[in-house]
């Protein structure tokens, strides 16, 4: 008796045109989905990231005769430390920040009606005269960045979470390689999708990590010596925005020139403009590429409409991980179907296209030294 044939796939039925208009359906649909348990979706992403990241400490020991629950114990109180120190460091600037800042009310008033000021030469903002002034104060300034970060609740829950959640992936975690080992035969092609997606992300978050650090502690650092308030807070700010690509040097620059033009005036600013300007133009056009390389391989306008994106879905955190998470998603929706592995070109992937650029630029080479070598006349060399 012969089998039954297989059903025919429905999809190859409907015309392209609709087919695409699904997936963007679908795709709109689960980003609201996304956008509405945000809560949920950054601790527990956060947590799987911050988990790869250790996870080859794990593995090292386990090589090294360290039994398995050693090393996932300590591969565990490594990434709890970490995430410990960060939410101290962070607590201490804040405290230190609002401590600070109501010695400098009477300059943010002074800031305030001169905005206030310009705008009614403009013709703007009359019919509310105090409504500037009222918003640089100490209050609403504290107030404005507390509402940035969250409520103290929510920062304390999502902390408890995200703790939890650590322990709990890292234990866990022992079992993942027998996990993609039992998958391969059933999904060949999205074990190693998600192995790339593990190991570009964690080079990425590593190499961030440590150059951000660096970065932050010397705008700390000149920060103190040009005697900015805050400095700790800026240059903690100035770490974190270092894993947003593109905008997030003009985030981070944002505090430090206000109140540094409170304290020294437009030479603290200009000084802080050159400085945050080389030291960021030095880390992400000349040392970040050469430790990151093509562990992202995403194009850079690719990078920059992924920061808006996952920061409308995901709120700030979003654009701290919108790397991470576009990794994923190629991962998952290109990766793992090899016949669409073509599509990883779009992203900004330049290994399949390396031959092609490689010819190109040879021809442009091959015109110039043409043009080089092409006798002149003498109207030519008079012009």
């Amino acid at each position: 008796m012969m089998p039954d044939p297989p059903a025919p796939d429905p999809r190859s039925a409907l015309p392209r045109s609709t087919t695409v208009l699904l997936a963007l359906g679908g795709a709109t649909v689960a980003a609201f989905g996304i956008a509405a348990v945000r809560g949920v979706v950054v601790p527990v992403f956060l947590a799987v990231i911050l988990t790869l990241c250790v996870h080859p400490l794990r593995s090292r020991l386990h090589r090294r005769g360290v039994s398995r629950g050693l090393a996932t114990a300590a591969s565990t109180a490594a990434v709890l430390a970490l995430v410990l120190v960060f939410a101290v460091v962070l607590v201490l600037a804040l405290v230190q920040f609002s401590v600070l800042l109501p010695q400098y009310a009477p300059q943010l008033e002074q800031v305030g009606a001169s905005v206030s000021g310009l705008l009614a030469s403009a013709g703007l903002g009359t019919g509310q005269p105090g409504a500037v002034e009222d918003t640089f104060t100490p209050e609403n300034i504290l107030a404005f960045i507390g509402g940035l970060l969250g409520g103290v609740t929510s920062i304390v829950g999502g902390l408890v979470v995200l703790l939890t959640l650590l322990i709990l992936m890292a234990v866990d975690g022992s079992r993942v390689p027998a996990l993609l080992t039992y998958l391969t035969p059933h999904r060949p092609a999205l074990v190693p999708a998600l192995v790339g997606f593990a190991a570009g992300a964690r080079r990425y978050m590593v190499a961030t990590t440590v150059l951000g650090l660096a970065q932050g502690a010397f705008n700390w650092l000149v920060l103190v010596l040009l005697q900015v308030p805050g400095a700790l807070l800026w240059g903690l700010l100035s770490f974190i925005c270092s894993f947003i690509p593109n905008v997030g040097y003009f985030i981070a620059i944002i505090p430090p020139l206000f109140f540094g033009f409170l304290t020294g005036g437009w030479p603290t600013v200009v000084a802080v403009i050159v400085v945050y300007g080389v030291i960021n133009g030095a880390v992400q056009s000349i040392v970040q590429p050469k430790y990151i390389g093509n562990a992202v391989s995403l194009s850079e306008s690719l990078t920059f409409v992924s920061v808006l994106f996952w920061a409308v879905v995901l709120g700030p955190v979003g654009a701290v991980l919108a790397v991470p998470l576009t990794l994923l998603v190629r991962a998952i929706l290109i990766d793992a179907e090899p016949s669409t592995a073509w599509r990883r070109a779009l992203t900004g992937d330049t290994s399949d296209l390396r031959g092609i650029l490689e010819d190109e630029a040879g021809e442009t080479r091959a015109r110039r030294a043409q043009r080089r070598a092409k006798p002149t006349t003498p109207r030519e060399e008079q012009a």
